[in-house]
């Protein structure tokens, strides 16, 4: 099965800013690889803070003109925006599963969740209602009016690339803010893909843009967010040590954060479950995209009175799984996206093991 695209203009391989694909350093790219083999993808720009303040200064310029747009406007090209995704489902669908690893169904999947948060914000975008609020003194009026609070830097996560994106960026645009976006650096094109078919919707220059950057260089990109005023939301999808960086640097200009961490979820089988039905949650609960998801269960509890039968019916679902690339139609388990990703399964199957597992 092949992961081609119909539509080879949607790899995007540059920067967007300011409604402009480019590349500043032709020098400083960063190579995208396939998890399955290692296998090359492209390259896209290694993007530092001169890039990131570049992207703020487009977003920022266009904020005046945006944010006075009426709503329904806004809305109609959020929608239009949706439309184009499901359209190409398929394509971003087989471009999520080339650069992330997980199985095409999951990638096809994703495409079909993201486009959900598009669609639901394209009809919240006419919703902003405010308030009228009973005065506590007579010759008083009081009104709550919601206003966009600007620019909104958006820093997304490589398991769900073209969900979270959406997730971030649809409400943004919804509520009359302009976005700069920096994608994980696993994971770009998906995100990438997503912002050209947002241009292609018809968003002005400078309401959306995005910048990639390798893992050592996002620092630079993010921190050049934190330090302008200009920015005035983070939203921040990730490791619980990374959020808590974020809204500390955050207090010095007093940014708005949305903050989604890591989870910390138990799956709980009592005596007097069905449990066939436990199984089967626990299967998909545990094992889309691998595991790798911030929301899958870390440890098991079962009552003693059915733990041996769980058990059973458990090891006998996972032995049946097919570990794959994503090319292979039969793959239900695709591969961890990084050797990093490996090598910290590694040391929690050693510590398990250590302890008596």
């Amino acid at each position: 099965m092949s992961l081609k695209l119909t539509r080879t203009d949607l790899i995007r391989t540059q920067n967007f800013i300011g409604g402009r694909w480019t590349t500043r350093d032709p020098e400083a790219l960063l190579t995208v690889t396939n998890p399955a083999d290692d296998s090359y993808i492209a390259q896209v720009p290694d993007s530092n803070a001169i890039d990131a303040r570049e992207a703020v200064d487009a977003a920022h310029s266009a904020f005046a003109a945006w944010r006075a747009t009426p709503a329904k406007q806004r809305a109609q090209l959020i929608k239009r925006w949706n439309d184009l995704i499901l359209e190409h489902q398929e394509d971003l669908g087989r471009l999520i599963s080339l650069e992330q690893g997980k199985p095409l169904a999951e990638g096809r999947g994703e495409v079909v969740y993201a486009a959900s948060y598009v669609e639901w914000f394209a009809e919240e975008a006419t919703r902003s209602y405010g308030d009228v609020i009973p005065a506590p003194v007579s010759g008083r009026r009081m009104t709550a009016i919601k206003e966009p609070v600007g620019v909104v830097a958006a820093i997304t996560p490589w398991n769900f690339p073209a969900a979270m994106i959406a997730r971030k960026i649809a409400p943004a645009l919804a509520a009359g803010c302009t976005v700069v976006c920096k994608p994980a650096e696993d994971t770009p094109l998906t995100s990438l893909a997503v912002v050209r078919l947002a241009e292609e919707a018809g968003f002005p220059a400078g309401i959306l843009n995005i910048v990639t950057a390798s893992r050592e260089r996002t620092p630079e990109v993010v921190n050049a967010w934190l330090a302008d005023s200009r920015v005035r939301k983070i939203t921040f999808t990730g490791s619980t040590p990374v959020g808590k960086h974020l809204a500390r640097m955050s207090a010095d200009t007093l940014k708005k954060c949305s903050l989604e961490l890591g989870g910390n979820a138990p799956f709980i089988v009592f005596d007097d479950a069905d449990l066939d039905a436990a199984v089967d949650g626990l299967m998909v609960s545990k094992f889309r995209n691998g595991g790798q998801t911030c929301v899958c269960p870390n440890r098991i509890y079962v009552q003693s009175a059915v733990h041996d039968k769980f058990v059973e019916k458990l090891v006998a679902r996972v032995s049946a799984l097919k570990v794959g690339p994503a090319s292979h139609s039969d793959s239900q388990i695709g591969p961890m996206i990084n050797a990093r990703a490996i090598d910290k399964i590694a040391r929690h199957v050693d510590d398990a093991v250590s302890k008596g597992a």
